[in-house]
């Protein structure tokens, strides 16, 4: 992950920090005030994920850490691990505990009470978490330039930016189910719509934090650098004269760090003196091309 990969990151999770946090306050007011249990859900999931934002800024600064002689290859994976223990909580804390508390609702339903001071805090609560969601969003177009969203979000090894992109969804879907059941339970006069939401929302979180989980765990488990960098490494080592043939290139992703290990087969009038220029003048040039490639290791044969 570059500087500026880095920074765009922090940036998406400040935003989601901050709007949560004031979400989750205000929240937490107006479930008080109604007895709302969409409300008490939203607030529970906004209190999450304002821990899950601190939990994604800690697995950033620790993904960031320099290698030592018992993790050689740096703590790139830090942010992995923090990401699917974020995607976790969002399904336990987040999505089981709104189910919990709309089957609690729909068996023992209590009237709610001035359900329009939950109507005003849902509405700006929605307002915030877009504009939560419009930075994360503007933070990846930086990142992705002119490459498709779609094909960014399948094959980035940003973990973090993609739960934060996850979880702003999460939380602006369920905002909206919650303003419409509470809609419907103040023009009923029914609080089951209420029990209704909460359930709602719990599904919304639970499908998402999966989908999550499911992202992060090959990264997690050992993943390949991002196509665009495999091309990039692959164009580099091919443009190279002295080089009659590629085997194969082998890349591994550690967070922050890529590392690369390629065998190639150098032309037979290459001298033993030339080929270690060669080889140390390409891993110069692929470290200098190739954004956040820090380990290179080009071995030189005959055969595969």
């Amino acid at each position: 992950m570059s500087s500026a990969a880095h920074e765009s990151t922090a940036r998406a999770i400040l935003y989601a920090f901050l709007a949560n946090l004031g979400i989750a306050i205000t929240k937490s007011w107006a479930a008080w005030l109604t007895g709302s249990g969409s409300m008490l859900a939203e607030a529970i999931h906004s209190y999450a994920d304002t821990g899950n934002q601190v939990l994604l800024y800690l697995g950033l600064k620790q993904s960031s850490r320099a290698p030592d002689e018992k993790h050689p290859l740096g703590y790139g994976k830090q942010s992995y691990f923090w990401s699917f223990i974020v995607a976790m909580l969002l399904f336990s804390i987040g999505g089981l505990f709104s189910v919990y508390e709309g089957l609690h609702k729909l068996e023992s339903p209590e009237p709610l009470s001035q359900i329009w001071i939950a109507l005003i805090v849902l509405g700006v609560a929605i307002i915030l978490e877009t504009f939560s969601l419009l930075g994360c969003l503007r933070e990846i177009r930086q990142m992705r330039r002119n490459r498709p969203f779609r094909d960014w979000l399948r094959h980035t090894r940003h973990s973090a930016l993609v739960v934060v992109l996850g979880e702003d969804i999460a939380a602006l879907l369920g905002l909206v189910l919650a303003f419409v059941f509470l809609s419907l339970a103040a023009v009923t006069g029914n609080p089951v719509y209420d029990a209704i939401g909460s359930m709602s929302i719990g599904a919304i979180l639970v499908v998402i934090s999966v989908l999550l989980s499911v992202r992060v765990r090959s990264l997690l488990v050992g993943q390949s650098a991002d196509p665009e960098i495999r091309d990039v490494i692959d164009s580099i080592i091919r443009e190279t004269p002295e080089i009659e043939r590629v085997f194969k290139t082998i890349t591994m992703q550690f967070g922050p760090d890529t590392m690369l290990a390629a065998k190639i087969q150098l032309r037979p009038e290459v001298s033993l003196t030339d080929a270690v220029a060669i080889i140390n003048g390409l891993e110069r040039r692929l470290k200098e091309e190739v954004a956040g490639l820090r380990w290179c290791f080009v071995e030189p044969d005959v055969s595969d």
